[in-house]
């Protein structure tokens, strides 16, 4: 059997080998502590549970159209609304199973051999796969540790050349923690008017995370690029609904066919009774968002607090989302060493840094978002690994 070539050049997400190292472990009756995945310790909103099991019983079991039911998009956008004050057609809002789905499309329609794709290194690791599957070259930003992983603009902008097809953006960022304001993406936003045959995907999934009380600078604030603007969000995170597997992904108008004809061809349709469950979500309070950012607060200064009192651990100060990045090279190890020990020897499961990039091969990513107890817990066995 002989297979298409494109296919060995797939890779993978290391979270999903050491969750599964981590329910053996489990299986056989051992105590692991796990803060290796990308999602919180907390449950949906009773609410949009009580929405997607009505949505059930009232005979929501078949398929919807391709690009999410109108009730789901037109929810989005007067979310949109409410959150950036601009006005976005249902139209151009795609309701896809998952936040996977907009980042493979985006990267299928401007990915091809002879063109470059400009992605963050560290960053998530599907990135670099689905670049490397399409043939185009992958050009990594590095994402400098002494600057706090934040997204520095003059050096994006002179990454770009006129092979360039399209630059992926992530902010708050996964896996550093760190949030890039305001005034340094207006100063890429207006660098970008420069370049105007370069799409950008903006990855905003955790625009709702943020520990201080500062501006989320969506791309939505700049209409010169919404011709060739996506932006990626969703339910995951913010509303702690990451097994539900459902996203969403707004789209220049030109892109709207070609994108309709790909989602009939891979998923057909997201599950029906999700999307009422997600209306719920979106329409509903955010009461659940906002108590869920003031735990996270209090167990991410937990988290930070504690690693920086480890012998041989520099630990950032995470600014949104669910991670920190602490640098581990003071302890004699580098990420790989340090997370194989910390789940074999401490039973504490965390992804090193490698998983993410090339740059970060000193750091592991940890996730602050499961109990305090566990937190406690995770930090005692780390010291004590470590002597």
């Amino acid at each position: 059997m002989k297979i298409a070539k494109n296919v060995s050049k797939l890779g993978t997400e290391l979270v999903y080998d050491i969750f599964a190292k981590t329910k053996k472990l489990q299986s056989e009756g051992k105590k692991i502590i796990d803060l290796s995945l990308g999602q919180s310790a907390e449950n949906p909103p009773r609410h949009v549970i009580e929405a997607t099991i009505k949505a059930l019983n009232d005979g929501n079991n078949g398929y919807t159209v391709p690009n999410g039911i109108i009730e789901c998009r037109e929810a989005v956008s007067r979310k949109i609304k409410s959150l950036y004050n601009v006005n976005i057609s249902p139209k151009r809002i795609f309701i896809m199973p998952g936040g996977k789905p907009t980042m493979h499309y985006a990267i299928s329609f401007f990915g091809e051999s002879g063109v470059e794709i400009i992605y963050p290194d560290p960053g998530f690791p599907i990135y670099q796969s689905m670049i490397n599957y399409t043939g185009a070259k992958a050009v990594s930003y590095n994402l400098n540790n002494n600057k706090g992983f934040k997204i520095d603009a003059n050096k994006i902008l002179t990454l770009i050349n006129e092979k360039t097809r399209l630059l992926i953006l992530n902010n708050p960022h996964n896996p550093t923690g760190s949030f890039t304001e305001k005034s340094e993406i207006d100063k890429l936003a207006k660098g970008l008017q420069n370049f105007p045959n370069v799409a950008i995907l903006s990855d905003e999934i955790y625009g709702r995370l943020i520990f201080e009380k500062k501006e989320f600078p969506t791309f939505f604030n700049y209409p010169d690029l919404y011709d060739r603007l996506i932006v990626l969000d969703g339910w995951s995170k913010t509303y702690a609904m990451t097994g539900w597997r459902l996203g969403w992904g707004v789209w220049p108008e030109k892109l709207l066919d070609h994108l309709f004809k790909f989602c009939v061809n891979n998923h057909s349709c997201v599950n029906a009774a999700i999307q009422y469950g997600a209306i719920s979500a979106l329409d509903g309070p955010d009461d659940s968002i906002n108590s869920m950012v003031k735990k996270f607060i209090l167990r991410k200064n937990l988290m930070v607090d504690g690693l920086r009192k480890i012998k041989g651990i520099i630990c950032n100060e995470s600014e949104g989302g669910f991670f920190i990045f602490p640098n581990i090279k003071g302890t004699g190890m580098n990420g790989e060493e340090f997370a194989e020990r910390c789940l074999n020897e401490a039973g504490v499961a965390l992804i090193p840094g490698t998983a993410f990039g090339k740059f970060a091969v000193d750091n592991v990513r940890i996730n602050f978002t499961t109990s305090e107890e566990n937190i406690s817990n995770a930090l005692e066995k780390i010291n004590n690994m470590l002597g």
